[in-house]
């Protein structure tokens, strides 16, 4: 799917903001190998993430982020960072520090640098509860 890269790297920046249950743009044209800055704003109301990933890898993170409600780490329109840093056993922590996601308050704006692998099957999307449901997603494309 790719991997974290520099800022130095990027062939070109797009800008991705976050409303409450949708992105713009709704999608996303890259090149296999291409390097990518996005700097992403949460326009929303509501706490969002941009998480570059498979549908089933965003399935499988939606039980995560459920979890991150569960126990009051992600409160609509707050995150208590604190309790983020919660033992959950065998040294897990609630930290959200993937290098192809970034969790953030309405207001914030935070930068991911990706270089994408060959093409496949990928998509931007929101897995706090609900939001993927909603429709908060959006496909990558490559040429």
């Amino acid at each position: 799917m790719g991997e974290a890269a520099k800022a130095s790297e990027s062939a070109r920046t797009i800008t991705v903001e976050m409303h409450d249950n949708y992105y713009e743009p709704e999608s996303i044209t890259v090149k296999p190998g291409e390097t990518v800055r996005f700097v992403i704003e949460n326009k929303g109301a509501l706490v969002h993430e941009f998480n570059l990933g498979t549908a089933q890898m965003h399935e499988t993170h939606q039980r995560s982020m459920q979890m991150m409600v569960d126990h009051g780490v992600i409160r609509g329109d707050h995150i208590d960072h604190r309790m983020m840093e919660m033992d959950m056993g065998d040294g897990h922590s609630m930290k959200h520090d993937a290098p192809n996601a970034v969790l953030m308050e309405p207001g914030e704006t935070k930068e991911i640098v990706w270089r994408f692998g060959g093409a496949t099957d990928l998509e931007f999307a929101c897995n706090v509860p609900g939001h993927y449901q909603a429709g908060m997603y959006g496909d990558i494309e490559f040429e």
